[in-house]
Parts: structure tokens; sequence; C-alpha cells
């Protein structure tokens, strides 16, 4: 998407560059008492179209290093935040993120325990609904429900053939203040 505008942009700005150009010649050769050309002649060159415009080299932007770039997530737009994460990760992929919320863990019969970092939101029964995100560490979880601070690098991975999301996490804190469980943006 971000190409295909950067390439619109580009067409657009070269055409008007050649309109302005030629609206410059129409108008030198309409003033200039030397010239053989009438204005209709100056008028008649053909302004660029997109048949004769050269499409501009299409290049691949070499990927950014974004191990420095720190996303916090906040208790205000906490849903919004998590929601944008999950709608663009590929915006994502590499930052590190960092935010609080409730230590949560599943068990799926037949696949695992999955361990997550989330906070409470409206859902279709009150506030059933979870936002936060999978968590992935290599040292010992803390319990269900302690109050934690996540830091981690937004990574995906496959599990029988779908795509998940998850943080790999490089510090988990438990925290003795909690913040807000339940949150509603």
């Amino acid at each position: 998407m971000k190409k295909t505008m950067l390439i619109l942009a580009a067409s657009f700005a070269l055409a008007a560059c050649a309109a302005t150009a030629c609206g410059s010649a129409a108008s030198r050769a309409a003033t200039d008492s030397s010239s053989s050309k009438s204005l209709e002649e100056a008028q008649s060159l053909s302004l660029p179209t997109a048949e004769n415009v050269p499409e501009p080299e299409k290049t691949q932007a070499p990927a950014a290093d974004r191990s420095g770039e720190v996303v916090e997530i906040k208790e205000k737009l906490f849903i919004a935040q998590t929601n944008d994460i999950y709608y663009n990760p590929e915006d994502y992929f590499g930052k590190t993120i960092t935010y609080e919320g409730l230590f949560d863990i599943y068990e799926e019969p037949g696949y695992g325990v999955y361990y997550y970092v989330i906070r409470y939101g409206p859902g279709c029964c009150g506030n059933d609904a979870n936002a936060g995100f999978e968590v992935k560490w290599d040292k010992g979880y803390p319990a269900q429900d302690d109050w934690v601070r996540a830091t981690g690098v937004l990574e995906s991975y496959e599990e029988e053939g779908y795509q998940y999301l998850r943080l790999s996490l490089s510090t988990l804190d438990v925290l003795d203040v909690r913040g807000a469980e339940v949150v509603t943006q």
C-alpha cells in the first residue's frame, strides 16, 4: 500500500512538473514577439498522459532495523493500541513492546499451556473480553492474576496451519501496584 501511494505521488509530481513546463512554454511563446509560434501552436503541445509518462523505477526499500524502537502500551487506549498491533503486525515486528496487565494461564487439552498478559475489556456479556498478547518466557512464570510489566519483541509463529502473534519477553516483572484490570478504550 505504501509503495502504491509513493508511486502515485511520484506520478502526480512528474505530471505536475511536466504540465508546468508545458504551460511555461505556451506562455513564453504567446508573449515572445520574436517567436514564430502562435498561441494556438503552443497550446497544442501534448501534455503528459498515463501512456507517455514513464513509470517510476520500483525499488525495494531495505528492511528497517527496529531493534531500538520501543512501543509502550498505556492504560488509556490500551485496546486501541493492541488492536492496531494485531491489525498491522508488519509495522511492529522487531519492535520492543512494553505494557502492564494481569498474568493469565490457559491450558488447551491436547495442545499445551499458553501464557498471556492481558486486561479485561467490554465483550458481549459485560467485561468478558481480553486485550493483550500471548507471551513466551524462558524463565519461571509468575502466579496467575499477578500484576506484571511485560517487555518483549513481537513475533509470529505457526501452529496447526494458523499464524499467531506473541511477545518473546526480555523482562517479566511482578509489580506491587496494580493498574486498571478493566479497560474500555
